[in-house]
């Protein structure tokens, strides 16, 4: 199936042109991309690339969808399953990356944040004397160490 494609420049321009022409844009980029971006097209919203949630579209607008594939891997996967469903849906061409790169206008949205060093348990010492005995090399004849021909270090105290 045919998917039709739009460039930034064309919805820039529907963007800013009446209101009631203007498309509604989804946001299909996969979750672990849309948990840790902070960007989002203006008043886009979120559908789900895996099960697209179609009651929450408003019905009689052209639905632009997007993802952050410069080569629309998801888009064109969600066009193809709403346009299925009757839903006239077109992909945007060059996905987030092209419209972001061009500095076209984009919101900001909370990202969920990975833990940082400060938040994880802290590990466990080693007990006192387990790192040389990790590294000691085999034991020899008593009183020396084996093969340096000199006396075995004492322990750290």
């Amino acid at each position: 199936m045919a998917v039709p494609r739009i460039t930034k420049e064309d919805l820039r321009q529907r963007l800013e042109g009446d209101e009631a022409a203007r498309p509604v844009l989804a946001d299909v980029r996969r979750k672990y991309a849309w948990d840790h971006s902070t960007l989002k097209l203006p008043a886009a919203i979120r559908l789900d690339p895996k099960a697209p949630d179609v009651s929450a579209l408003p019905r009689g607008r052209d639905l632009v969808v997007y993802c952050s594939d410069p080569n629309e891997v998801t888009s064109v996967d969600v066009a193809v399953a709403l346009m299925k469903q009757g839903i006239s849906a077109s992909v945007l061409k060059g996905g987030l990356p092209e419209w972001v790169g061009a500095n076209l206008p984009s919101e900001t949205k909370d990202a969920v944040r990975a833990a940082g060093p400060a938040s994880a348990p802290a590990a466990k010492p080693a007990p006192p004397g387990a790192e040389k005995a990790a590294t000691a090399a085999p034991a020899g004849p008593p009183g020396r160490a084996s093969g340096t021909g000199s006396p075995p270090e004492r322990p750290a105290v």
